[in-house]
């Protein structure tokens, strides 16, 4: 399963998206990977936080605009059952190259129409790229929203003319997400009791689904500190959402 986060404003929350879906997956026993294809390198940084403090975290990885090339992330992507990059806010070669790439593509947008404007620059990359790959599935992350205000209660509707199916899961502007990735954790296990951490879960088991609506993700462990290996924990005998992952092309 690869996930690619992308979309051509910044500012949205993109690395948020993508090291939280990757620390969830991580949570459920997955082998995951998260690729930092953004020059930003937000990711590589929170990992390296959490590397110097001794915390799980997925294996990250630096790729650029042939991620999609034979023997690149395609051959990568063989070795777990969950991959997530985190690509750059602007259309370039890179963003090009993750959506020949992914099996789901998330756009993270803000929840006013403004925010919505924006994704209208990126549909006709979509559109190229569901060309050669008609498999592609895409869709909208509501985030960034302000609790208790009417575009909080509105985000849904107002971001629903985009042209992309919004998912169900909402994330708020919260604090607990901005504390999390400075401590080099996520929100479930930096607060597990959180509303951020609620959140979280529930984006990944509607991304899961998604990619795998057969198989329903198994309960998450507790979090804990153990020291991340080259591949991330393997799925035990039990059925894993390993076990019933897409065959990467």
């Amino acid at each position: 399963m690869i996930v690619a986060i992308t979309g051509q404003k910044g500012g949205v929350g993109k690395s948020t998206v993508a090291i939280h879906l990757a620390s969830e997956a991580l949570g459920h026993g997955m082998r995951v990977l998260l690729v930092d294809a953004d020059p930003q390198a937000t990711v590589r940084t929170w990992s390296s936080v959490a590397a110097m403090a001794g915390l799980n975290r997925p294996t990250v990885v630096a790729m650029g605009a042939d991620l999609h090339q034979p023997g690149q992330l395609p051959e990568l992507a063989k070795s777990f059952d969950f991959v997530v990059v985190d690509g750059p806010a602007k259309l370039d070669t890179v963003q090009r190259a993750m959506l020949l790439t992914a099996d789901l593509a998330l756009f993270p947008c803000g929840p006013s129409a403004v925010d919505a404007w924006a994704l209208g620059d990126v549909l006709p990359t979509l559109q190229e790229a569901r060309r050669i790959r008609p498999e592609l599935d895409a869709a909208i992350v509501v985030n960034r929203v302000v609790p208790g205000t009417v575009y909080g209660r509105q985000a849904r509707q107002n971001l629903s003319t985009a042209g992309l199916p919004v998912l169900r899961t909402v994330l708020a502007q919260r604090i607990t997400y901005q504390e999390a990735l400075a401590a080099g954790k996520s929100a479930s296990t930096y607060a597990p009791s959180s509303e951020a951490s609620r959140e979280a879960r529930n984006l990944f088991n509607e991304v899961f689904e998604r990619l795998s609506p057969q198989v329903t993700p198994p309960v998450a462990s507790a979090p804990g500190n153990a020291k991340a290996t080259t591949t991330g924990p393997r799925p035990g005998s039990k059925k894993t959402p390993g076990s019933k992952k897409k065959k990467v092309a």
